[in-house]
């Protein structure tokens, strides 16, 4: 089962995802922060990461910045999503393989998503 690590201090946003993802046949783990995303890298093993750029203590940027400097996952795709600041994942292809801007269409994110890992079976 595809494992996506969730990232967003909006526990909301995070909710909402996790939910939708669930029904998607995915299985998610949640982070409200950065560090707590890095805490959980190895032991959950994502195979995406989904982060928001604005959060206390460490950005999205930040965050992709030093998953991608784990050897173990410097292969694992990123999505960025954001609202003001979505440029800046635009402008680092070698950290988010997507970005989606807030706020964004569920429907969309999950064929993002899909398109990452192929066709379900």
């Amino acid at each position: 089962m595809t494992t996506i690590l969730i990232i967003d201090d909006e526990y909301l946003i995070a909710d909402i995802l996790s939910f939708a993802l669930e029904d998607e046949g995915f299985h998610t783990v949640v982070a409200g922060s950065g560090a707590k995303a890095l805490d959980l890298l190895e032991r959950d093993r994502p195979d995406l990461i989904i982060t928001d750029f604005m959060m206390p203590g460490m950005t999205g940027l930040e965050l992709a910045e030093t998953v991608k400097s784990l050897a173990a996952h410097r292969s694992t795709p990123i999505m960025l999503m954001s609202g003001a600041q979505a440029y800046m994942g635009t402008e680092r292809p070698d950290l988010f393989a997507v970005v989606i801007e807030k706020p964004f269409d569920i429907d969309q994110v999950i064929e993002k998503i899909h398109a990452l890992f192929g066709p379900r079976d």
